[in-house]
């Protein structure tokens, strides 16, 4: 196993040209060591190593980068250098490379994080036999999407992270843009396999609020882009912030509670944190959120069949991918009935009201 992660590091890193980067950067000395390919998501590539007398990871875009991968790493890194020293859990920064030369692609470094992801691993014996441990957890991730909505963007050096105006005019149409464009994978049935997505973006456009206040969003977050403590329920680091912009931070707790298992633990796919029992509801998660917050949260619903409707769209690209042949077969299917499943809970969300 480690020969193989070795021999798959190496021909995504050329470890002398990264140590002869790190000496320029002045990190460290002598050779790279102790390569481990990190599980993470499809889109990029995580290495964890260790150079001198300390441990780095190296993220960079995958093997088959998309067009614009280079530019999201970089601000990737601008944003996790930014929030140093403030109060929203992620991984240390170290030091970015803009030189594609390096390693054929832009890359950071940042400091290991010490904890654990529930989406992956499950919980620890800790936190599966303590109840309170698993409420205090959900509590948790809505207090970090509340730090890093109160950060003053233009503080950080952030305040051209963002397009604001126009923000939420522009979710709807651009989601449909991207569903619309799956028709160029041969084989793939269309809109009409998502028979609810026109209703959901009516109403989305019929409802949509007049206005917010814009703050730093995640942009994608749920259980398994965070990373708990091996000593209790706070959180170690939100992790995977590729989608980051400045909009409106509402959206993140949105896409917590279309991402939330219900009170059983049930979801449309598989969850792997179990037992759930403990772990706070939705509706426990927006109150908690609005006793902390300045923000309006009578359209909350609004934000959660956002959401759904975004998340559907996003899990329908590779059932059209491997319609063409571009993805498993089996993957594509599962996840064209969790994109039908998102659309079906944004229709619940819009019928039980109180937008």
């Amino acid at each position: 196993m480690e020969a193989a992660h070795a021999r798959d590091w190496r021909d995504l890193v050329d470890p002398v040209r990264l140590a002869a980067w790190m000496d320029t950067q002045g990190l460290g000395a002598g050779a790279v060591r102790d390569a481990v390919l990190l599980t993470g998501g499809t889109q990029n590539v995580l290495v964890r190593f260790r150079r001198g007398e300390r441990d780095y990871v190296l993220r960079r875009p995958s093997r088959h980068p998309r067009a614009d991968s280079d530019r999201t790493m970089l601000r990737e890194a601008r944003l996790l250098e930014a929030l140093a020293g403030r109060p929203v859990p992620h991984p240390g920064f170290v030091a970015a490379c803009a030189d594609t030369g390096v390693i054929g692609a832009a890359f950071y470094l940042m400091a290991p994080v010490d904890g654990f992801n529930p989406g992956a691993e499950g919980l620890p014996p800790l936190h599966a036999g303590d109840r309170a441990i698993r409420r205090r957890m959900g509590l948790a991730m809505v207090e970090a999407i509340l730090a890093l909505g109160a950060v003053d963007a233009e503080a950080a050096g952030l305040a051209d992270f963002g397009r604001v105006d126009g923000y939420l005019e522009r979710q709807v149409p651009r989601w449909r843009k991207q569903l619309a464009g799956y028709a160029a994978c041969a084989g793939w049935p269309g809109e009409a396999s998502l028979p609810q997505v026109e209703a959901v973006a009516d109403w989305l456009d019929a409802h949509r609020p007049a206005r917010f206040t814009p703050g730093l969003v995640h942009g994608d977050f749920h259980l398994s882009n965070v990373m708990f403590r091996h000593d209790g329920p706070e959180l170690a680091a939100v992790i995977d912030w590729e989608l980051a912009t400045l909009g409106d931070p509402l959206l993140d707790l949105g896409w917590l509670l279309a991402t939330w298992p219900g009170p059983d633990g049930s979801h449309h796919s598989p969850n792997r944190v179990q037992p759930w029992d403990g772990f706070v509801t939705a509706d426990e998660l927006v109150a908690h959120y609005a006793a902390r917050s300045p923000r309006d949260m009578g359209r909350i619903g609004w934000y959660e069949v956002l959401a759904c409707f975004k998340l559907g769209i996003v899990l329908e690209g590779t059932h059209a991918r491997a319609c063409a042949g571009l993805a498993p077969e089996e993957t594509g299917r599962r996840l064209h009935h969790a994109a039908q499943a998102q659309l079906r809970r944004a229709v619940a969300r819009i019928e039980r009201g109180r937008p």
